[in-house]
């Protein structure tokens, strides 16, 4: 694929990392390889996501193609530049078409980016998987690495003010590739959050002490910290997801009356 946005927006982004003091620590870069189709599956914990996950194909040249949710795509601003960025656009409602632009890109040799949980988890724990990482892979005959990402949700996230002060630790573990067949989605689906939710204790072990003090808001209930338990956080989704529909309601009903 052509790129013109995209080198020049990484370039920028490494220098507003650098202006803000940031520390990125990667381990595990060497698990994705340096040409040929890749899917890198990452936990959801921010909306910047995005912009640090495509670090972790960095040391191995690679741009990485997310997987976006359509709403990006039909904004006035960010829409054009998820387009320019060759990233995937996404149908909650009808994920057919995603899936086989993945399954071509990645035969073409690129490198795919998902978040198997589809949205943000609030518990900063890993929600349920959807199967669409491990039946991509598998359709394409291509690795799905698993990358676990660190301090992006202390930036911007659900429920709590975004905060760019300087100084952060962003860390990102990459783990070593899975091979789905195609055989056994779920069975592969329920290895892969497995070795995910194993990299994630360890990453947040290992994350600074001292930025990270005891009942830290982004630190899961399960480890000492107070973000919502995976029950509580599942509730304000639905709440969350019942606001939304009011207010397209509320938004269709307007219409309508004009």
């Amino acid at each position: 694929m052509r790129d013109v946005t995209y080198p020049p927006i990484v370039v920028t982004a490494k220098a507003a990392f650098k202006a803000l003091g940031q520390r990125i620590v990667m381990t595990g870069t060497e698990h994705v390889p340096r040409e040929g189709g890749v899917l890198l599956a990452y936990n959801h914990i921010g909306y910047v996501d995005f912009v640090y996950g495509g670090l972790a194909a960095n040391p191995s040249g690679r741009l990485v193609r997310f997987m976006a949710k359509r709403e990006l795509f039909d904004h006035r601003w960010t829409g054009p530049l998820m387009r320019s960025l060759h990233h995937i656009e996404v149908d909650r409602g009808e994920g057919l078409t995603s899936f086989h632009t993945a399954v071509d890109y990645l035969r073409r040799g690129e490198a795919v980016g998902i978040f198997p949980e589809a949205t943000i988890s609030r518990a900063m724990e890993l929600k349920e998987f959807k199967t669409g990482a491990v039946r991509i892979a598998a359709e394409a005959g291509v690795p799905l690495v698993p990358v676990i990402m660190w301090g992006t949700q202390r930036m911007m996230t659900k429920d709590h003010p975004r905060d760019f002060s300087r100084g952060k630790t962003i860390m990102l573990t990459v783990g070593e590739p899975m091979r789905p067949t195609g055989d056994d989605p779920v069975g592969d689906t329920a290895r892969l959050k497995a070795q995910m939710s194993k990299m994630l204790v360890e990453t947040i072990a290992a994350y600074p002490a001292d930025e990270q003090p005891p009942g830290s808001w982004w630190v899961p209930a399960s480890m000492g910290g107070t973000a919502p338990t995976l029950e509580e956080a599942s509730r304000l989704d639905a709440e969350e997801k019942r606001e939304r529909a009011r207010r397209r309601a509320e938004k269709r009903a307007k219409k309508t009356k004009r």
